[in-house]
């Protein structure tokens, strides 16, 4: 038996390609007519953005490093270059290899920037020798994402919960410089007491830790408190039957406008990525008279540190606890199947991936039609929308209406006219079929779901 062989040797790539360090076009916002004085007016860290491309195309790493371009001028940062380099896998120890880490030192030193952002999660060990070759701060895909949210964070739940976060991110990342760190001391020694009161004691990074680990045990409380009210109100609106729909999708998909555009709720809608971090219930009616809670949550982006997942989980619990999803997808953005997907990834992190799920491409009026028909092509049964016209609302309320969960139980009561709460319960979260006015009361056929049931079950109409 003879081999054959051929050129091809699996998904190789050239030696000199995949080491290559390569500049992504048109990402620089450096500001051109700025003086001295104005730039130390505003502040903004200059950046040189860095990612390792280990699989998929060109495109989706530079799609990547666009998206991450965004996320640090969302930070309030001044991206002055952006470097991509292909790898199998990234570098142990300085995350691109120490050979163009001194090149990016080159870049860092030409551009005048004072801090680096690199497109993944470091390890500690990558941050510490990567900062010791590019002399300046290095920051990494999960700080960037926590300082933003830290930015944004408006209520105290939400500030509680982006510490946390961000000090599940710092705990294993805790690191001195000098002997300052390293100094042990025992409890008495540092009151002098001498001959008997010296001891191993802590470092100052074992310090550090403990604190930390204090702190976040605290704020676990405080956010575990702080979420009992929030399921209280959802009890009660299960308690009630009111069926509740979750708005949910990638960051900056829409997800406000949408909910401002049903309800008229006023929420905050900005341009920005993660302009929203608090969930807003509002109510709204379908067309029959049944209510329902739309529920604004806060935006998912790829790669969503594990950290913030953990702390938002109660506030999460609106979407995994909803009878329907959603799903908002920006249609204008290049590729709105990496944002389903990102998305639905979250989804399944926190339990809801069972809910059921209707897709939104909002942005219609921006998007390009041969890219909205690739996604509905995929996505059976979306509606296309424009929540800034208001183009496709009726399809997609009439679509929430008929998804919505149904009453269950038939009734024929005679409400006494004392009782108009049970007729306007009946009207808000049943589906009344007859009415009638009679002398003795409200004569009612309808669909009402068990608990309300019962209480009808004492007024039967015969």
């Amino acid at each position: 038996m003879t081999d054959t062989f051929t050129e091809f040797d699996g998904d190789q790539l050239d030696l000199a390609d995949r080491q290559a360090l390569r500049r992504v076009a048109g990402l620089s916002t450096e500001l051109a007519d700025v003086t001295e004085v104005e730039y130390r007016q505003l502040r903004l860290e200059r950046v040189v953005l860095v990612g390792v491309w280990t699989d998929g195309t060109q495109a989706q790493a530079e799609q990547s490093m666009r998206e991450l371009a965004a996320l640090a001028e969302t930070a309030g940062s001044e991206v002055l270059d952006a470097l991509i380099q292909r790898r199998d896998k990234p570098d142990a120890a300085t995350y691109i290899g120490s050979g163009k880490a001194r090149e990016l030192r080159d870049v860092v030193v030409s551009t005048g920037a004072d801090t680096v952002i690199c497109d993944g999660e470091l390890t500690p060990g990558q941050l510490i020798q990567l900062e010791k070759v590019v002399k300046v701060k290095v920051v990494d895909r999960t700080a960037l994402i926590l300082d933003i949210f830290a930015q944004h964070a408006k209520s105290r739940e939400g500030k509680a919960q982006v510490e946390l976060a961000q000090m599940q991110y710092m705990l294993p990342r805790l690191r001195g410089w000098g002997e300052s760190m390293s100094r042990q001391v025992g409890g008495r020694a540092a009151g002098g007491v001498g001959i008997g009161g010296r001891g191993p004691g802590e470092t100052k990074i074992e310090t550090d830790r403990r604190r930390l680990r204090a702190r976040m045990s605290k704020l676990r409380r405080e956010i575990t408190g702080m979420g009992t009210a929030r399921e209280t109100k959802r009890t009660e609106r299960r308690r009630h039957g009111v069926p509740s729909v979750a708005i949910v999708g990638y960051t900056n998909a829409g997800k406000s406008s949408l909910l401002n555009r049903v309800t008229g709720a006023g929420v905050l809608v900005e341009d920005a990525l993660f302009a929203t971090l608090d969930p807003t219930v509002r109510r709204a009616r379908t067309t029959d008279g049944r209510e329902y809670t739309l529920t604004d949550t806060v935006g998912f982006v790829r790669h969503l540190p594990h950290q913030l997942v953990e702390a938002f989980r109660s506030t999460l619990e609106e979407v995994a606890d909803a009878d329907l999803l959603l799903h908002v997808v920006d249609g204008s953005d290049e590729s709105p199947e990496g944002q389903l997907a990102a998305v639905r990834e979250v989804l399944r992190e926190i339990g809801a991936s069972s809910v059921r799920e209707l897709v939104v491409v909002n942005k219609a009026d921006a998007a390009d039609p041969f890219v909205v028909n690739r996604v509905l092509r995929a996505e059976p049964g979306a509606v296309v929308v424009s929540a800034r016209t208001g183009a496709g609302m009726d399809e997609l309320l009439a679509l929430i209406e008929r998804e919505l969960p149904r009453p269950a139980v038939d009734v024929d009561v005679l409400v006494p006219y004392d009782r108009g709460d049970l007729v306007s319960r009946v009207h808000a979260h049943g589906s009344v079929q007859a009415e009638e006015h009679t002398a003795d009361g409200t004569r009612l056929v309808a669909r009402v779901d068990p608990a309300l049931a019962a209480e009808l079950a004492r007024y039967p109409s015969s």
